[in-house]
């Protein structure tokens, strides 16, 4: 197996390693500290991979969460089929946020892919915050948002109350100790505390930095790729320009704890 940086900012490919066998412990080790170190990591070549595969594998990370609202693949609880790119995935965003315990990791498996288009844009949220003065990081460290889900969550049926969420403007990671930011356009419409008028120049201010180019790395798909990325240390978007052509994946997330 071998592990080779992608970017400068983030992103790491895995080669050499085949998931529809057995996975040896040091080999997944390996994996998840690269994850840990690169906010997020591609391991090619896995289109043998079967949902049971995916799911098997998915499940050495940790609990899978199914989606309240947005349905499963049929036989497969936890596999989501992602498709046809729309305004909230092409959004930097980190994965349910309005979730009292968002994701820790989301595993996206490539099934088909247009001829071009489609990339997914990664920004290191933890490199965004270290580029901010000193005095405003300690100013955001004392700051909550209130994440509120979108209109799918009020189109489900969900009560306003469970998409809602109030969680540190700056959160450190629960493995690595890194502070990272944890806003984002998708879900977050406020500062706690702050009306949205107050607090839209300030935020829309983060999310710039955020998507900075220094801050990014940019996934262009192949077939079988397996990419794998930290809720709580990374955003992403997807790029757009697919014009008319099929692309379809496979997602998993991982549940995770409450940002403090």
């Amino acid at each position: 197996m071998e592990i080779r940086q992608l970017a400068g900012a983030l992103g790491a490919e895995v080669l050499g390693l085949d998931l529809t066998g057995q996975i040896f412990d040091t080999d997944f080790v390996a994996v998840r500290d690269a994850l840990h170190v690169n906010g997020v990591i591609c391991i090619r070549d896995q289109g043998e991979m079967t949902p049971e595969d995916q799911l098997a594998f998915a499940a050495r990370w940790g609990e899978i969460s199914i989606h309240p609202y947005v349905p499963s693949i049929e036989g497969y609880p936890g596999i989501m089929k992602i498709y046809d790119p729309n305004p909230i995935t092409q959004t930097w965003h980190s994965d349910s946020t309005h979730m009292s315990d968002p994701h820790a990791y989301t595993l996206l498996l490539a099934r088909v892919l247009p001829k071009v288009g489609g990339d997914t844009m990664f920004a290191s949220a933890v490199r965004a915050f270290q580029s901010l003065s000193p005095r405003l990081q300690d100013m955001l460290r004392t700051l909550s948002a209130v994440h509120e889900g979108t209109s799918l969550a009020a189109d489900a049926g969900l009560d306003h109350e469970a998409v809602m969420a109030v969680h540190p403007v700056v959160r450190a990671h629960p493995d690595t100790g890194g502070e990272a930011l944890f806003v984002n356009d998708n879900y977050v419409t406020r500062i706690d505390g702050w009306t949205p008028e107050e607090s839209q120049p300030l935020l829309e201010y983060l999310y710039r930095v955020i998507g900075r180019y220094e801050n990014t790395y940019r996934h262009r798909w192949r077939d079988g790729d397996l990419v794998i990325w930290d809720n709580r240390s990374t955003q992403h978007a997807v790029v757009g320009d697919v014009a008319g052509e099929e692309r379809v994946l496979h997602r998993v997330t991982i549940a995770g704890s409450a940002p403090a």
